[in-house]
């Protein structure tokens, strides 16, 4: 199974703070008489990833993400090859004490398949602060959100790998899919479920839809003194933030219900406060913490910003277990053609640092399998399979071959 939060978790990135942006008039339509559109994605660690034309010349790939107002370009190289000009300059804060830099350009055109957009705002960044290509392993250009579920009723099906967008006016309910309210609040989708401990407490929360965040479920201690980290748990970093990892912990938690759906021994993931100290983090929009692909990507998901509902029909995901980082090692992708596969975390206390396995290291093979024919999906995936699977990994350091053979553990 995908290492569901070392992943880029992008939930953060949620902006309030700029009212330029908000006063921008943009304007996606589907091209020709057609009242839908059909646009194939693909999925990498749980993140919907589609093909966007930048202002009709430069063909890229943005995240789409509900929990992002303004389109997002992650790299200020590929503005300037446009010649885009720039009307504001953004000293943003990152994690702890980090500032980046970030532009903000306007009119720009975002073309997809079967749909354009013009009059579009953008938010630039310096550069790739997220290191989005090399924890995704494939070349990801930008994040895209708010301007397209708010024009369109947008139906992911996650096991076709299918986005489907259809006006508001031709949408017809399917009385297969769970309904289940949402808010629409600062441009973000809320919905309610609640958690159980496993002392018996039930808890109430109100959580982000995020299909931004590789994560399934991550809850928010300061927004609540009821919300605590259970024990066992584990401390580590749970994905990326603008300059740096985010930290904090995971655990599991007896059940989580969502409508009429319930998971048992879910796991959840518990942030450091201090690492959501953002300036892109949501202001004045209360929550308890949010759910993201992890969950979402279990489901065919319908999102229906205009009437406020949620849709969901299970698919061919929803059953399978939740399970955490069996082998203890966080890997990136490295070169120009994301072939190359370095260790660039070991965890305390896992089978990964019982062998030996060091920061550094760049894995040669899995299961003889040489790695150069593998993407970061195969790697991950391999080395979070199954608990007890047994896995062969080589790997080069100081120019030396290591091979170990062990099986996948679970510590949580």
């Amino acid at each position: 199974m995908r290492n569901i939060l070392r992943s880029i978790v992008i939930f953060f990135l949620l902006f309030s703070t700029w009212p330029s942006l908000r006063a921008q008039t943009l304007g996606f339509k589907i091209v020709g008489d057609a009242k839908r559109v059909h646009i194939p994605f693909e999925i990498y660690n749980n993140l919907i990833v589609v093909p966007v034309v930048l202002n009709q010349r430069l063909p890229l790939r943005f995240i789409l993400d509900t929990g992002v107002r303004t389109t997002i370009l992650t790299e200020k190289s590929f503005s300037d090859i446009l010649n885009l000009k720039y009307s504001r300059k953004y000293t943003i804060s990152g994690l702890g004490e980090k500032l980046v830099d970030a532009y903000i350009t306007n009119n720009v055109t975002l073309t997809l398949p079967g749909l354009q957009g013009r009059g579009h705002a953008m938010l630039v960044l310096e550069e790739d602060y997220l290191e989005l290509r090399n924890y995704l392993g494939t070349d990801v250009h930008g994040i895209l959100g708010y301007e397209i579920f708010s024009r369109f009723i947008v139906q992911i099906d996650y096991d076709r790998r299918i986005l489907t967008l259809t006006t508001p006016e031709n949408f017809k309910r399917k009385r297969a899919y769970e309904a289940i309210d949402i808010t629409i609040e600062d441009t973000k989708p809320y919905v309610k479920g609640h958690i159980v401990y496993k002392d018996g407490r039930h808890l109430p929360v109100k959580l982000l839809v995020d299909s931004g965040a590789s994560h399934g479920l991550m809850l928010e201690q300061e927004s609540d003194p009821e919300i605590t980290v259970p024990e066992p748990n584990l401390t580590t970093s749970l994905g990326r933030g603008l300059g740096g990892a985010l930290e904090g912990k995971i655990a599991r938690m007896k059940s989580f219900h969502l409508g009429d759906m319930c998971w048992e021994n879910i796991l959840a993931t518990f942030p450091d406060s201090n690492t959501l100290l953002d300036s892109l983090k949501s202001a004045g929009t209360f929550r308890n913490g949010s759910i993201g692909g992890e969950i979402l990507s279990r489901f065919n998901v319908i999102i229906d910003f205009p009437d406020e509902k949620l849709f969901l029909k299970k698919g061919k995901q929803y059953k399978k277990d939740f399970s955490y980082n069996l082998s203890g090692l966080v890997v990136k992708a490295k070169g120009s053609r994301l072939n190359t596969f370095e260790i660039v975390e070991v965890r305390k206390n896992s089978v990964g640092e019982e062998l030996g396995f060091k920061k550094g290291d760049i894995i040669v093979s899995i299961n003889n399998i040489d790695a150069s024919r593998l993407h970061l999906n195969h790697i991950i995936n391999y080395l979070n399979a199954r608990e007890n699977k047994k896995i062969k990994i080589t790997v080069l350091r100081d120019g030396v071959r290591i091979s170990e053979k062990f099986r996948l553990r679970s510590s949580i």
